[in-house]
């Protein structure tokens, strides 16, 4: 059964608050505003300048609104993405159906892309349309192993003062080892001892203006 229930951020835009961690999966302040701001801003729009084929590593699933917003991003600004999403606990079959985000965003005309992210099998790669490759694993984060793999990737982890496991070193030292040289990691969480931990491992580490409600946020740089 599941007990996390849906819940309305100040923009209007869903979110899920976590039973089990007592956290919500987006900010407060707004879903949308805040993916938008930390992920496609701070995360996707740095690379479409420097690459035709742009490969995405989402560390969170979760609602797939970060997945959904790099879709419109893809199909409205002509760009080809390979997403890669991880996720532990999916959320429901009930959840995913009920989420404002097609709508609020202006896309009723890709609810059935966003209800795909959602419904397309574990491991299997599907091609949502032309510009836009899908595939998301049903696994920890700890099991992740890839090697140079990534443009980007979305840090979504829920917070350290909730799962502080998911931001210890040989976690983060996993990040830095599937980024390419000159790859960026992107991340709400703008804890000193995260931002330390980051440059100990190689990373050149940025803080950025945080979305509404957070003063900063953190971006990661593999150097080239």
């Amino acid at each position: 059964m599941h007990l996390d229930q849906i819940i309305e951020t100040q923009d209007g835009s869903h979110s899920i608050l976590s039973h089990k961690y007592g956290v919500s999966y987006h900010s407060k302040y707004g879903a949308i505003t805040e993916s938008k701001h930390v992920f496609i801003s701070a995360g996707l729009f740095p690379k479409i300048r420097e690459k035709e084929v742009i490969s995405i590593l989402e560390i969170g699933f979760g609602t797939g609104l970060n997945a959904f917003l790099s879709f419109i991003e893809a199909n409205t600004k002509k760009l080809k993405l390979n997403y890669v999403g991880i996720e532990a606990y999916p959320i429901s079959e009930e959840q995913y159906h009920h989420l404002n985000y097609p709508e609020l965003l202006e896309t009723p005309h890709f609810k059935n892309q966003f209800l795909q992210l959602h419904t397309s099998e574990w491991g299997k790669s599907i091609v949502i349309d032309p510009q836009f490759t899908f595939i998301k694993h049903l696994k920890h984060f700890e099991d992740i192993d890839y090697q140079s793999s990534f443009d980007v990737i979305y840090f979504d982890a829920f917070a350290p003062s909730a799962q502080p496991e998911l931001w210890e070193e040989d976690l983060l030292q996993k990040m830095y080892d599937a980024l390419v040289p000159g790859g960026i990691m992107v991340t709400y969480c703008a804890k000193g001892l995260v931002k330390r931990r980051l440059k100990s491992i190689g990373f050149t580490v940025e803080s950025l203006p945080g979305p509404p409600g957070k003063r900063e946020m953190t971006k990661g740089i593999k150097p080239q």
